[in-house]
């Protein structure tokens, strides 16, 4: 396996510069990761596939499913793109690296950790704040239009809001200067937990139902049927932040009386 990897990678760094494969390489990755992974969510809203994995019963418009898309497209080529090209020259700065040889496992996966742990921390201060009155009404807003959240409006937000929530992304990659290969893992795992945590189903494989602190789209779905200002559930991937400050005590009553009985009822709420 590792042979592969290293082959397929040598014939990327023999037909492609450095700059490209940081920039477009990454913007590319990141849009086929993320199209491929959300847009099935569409299909199974539309369909009625696995309505009883549901978390609500509402349902999005085509219209408005048509205009996540095409909003989504114009941020990634005017916002993310763009971010992608200036900050090659930081990460290079950094030490990030595209050449051989490639990173041990061990290595990538202790410096993937600690992106997951601080992006954590970051993320739930940062959406913590863009819930304050002001934030809210003339940046998050934008991001909760979409009250019944499917794969793509993970990433449907204010581009205010795609920079601010964005460093927390990116910091830990930015401060360690990993290996491009890193880097790109991390985008797939970050981009994957994102679009799973907006998805809208809650299913039997869930990773949230075997990975302890995981929040996932039960979690998160909870974040975005509420009021801004009564929501909780603020964290990323997982839950420890909303739990040390009590920022999830209404999602675990809803938990509660759900383990109760009363599922048809809270389904519609």
């Amino acid at each position: 396996m590792a042979s592969i990897v290293e082959s397929a990678w040598t014939y990327l760094i023999t037909h492609f510069s450095d700059f490209q494969l940081a920039c477009l390489g990454s913007f590319f990755l990141h849009e086929s990761i993320f199209f491929l992974s959300g847009l099935p969510f569409i299909y199974l809203e539309r369909a009625g596939w696995l309505s009883k994995y549901k978390i609500q019963v509402k349902n999005n418009t085509p219209a408005a499913q048509e205009k996540c898309i095409t909003q989504l497209l114009l941020y990634h080529f005017c916002v993310n793109l763009p971010v992608m090209v200036l900050s090659y020259p930081v990460f290079r700065f950094m030490g990030m690296r595209s050449t051989l040889p490639l990173p041990s496992w061990k290595v990538v996966s202790t410096q993937i950790l600690f992106y997951f742990i601080l992006e954590d921390f970051i993320f739930y201060w940062g959406h913590r704040i863009l819930h304050t009155k002001w934030l809210y009404k003339h940046v998050h807003s934008v991001h909760h239009e979409y009250a019944t959240p499917f794969g793509l409006t993970s990433e449907y937000a204010h581009p205010a809001e795609i920079l601010f929530l964005g460093f927390a992304t990116i910091v830990g990659p930015a401060i360690t200067g990993p290996h491009l290969i890193t880097l790109w893992l991390w985008m797939v795992l970050r981009v994957l937990e994102t679009v799973e945590a907006h998805c809208g189903y809650h299913f039997p494989w869930s990773l949230s139902n075997f990975l302890p602190l995981y929040g996932g789209a039960d979690f998160h779905d909870y974040h975005h049927r509420l009021l801004y200002t009564k929501s909780g559930n603020y964290s990323s991937t997982f839950v420890y932040m909303d739990w040390i400050f009590g920022t999830d005590k209404g999602y675990r009553k809803l938990k509660a009386l759900k383990g109760e009985g009363d599922e048809a009822v809270l389904k519609e709420m």
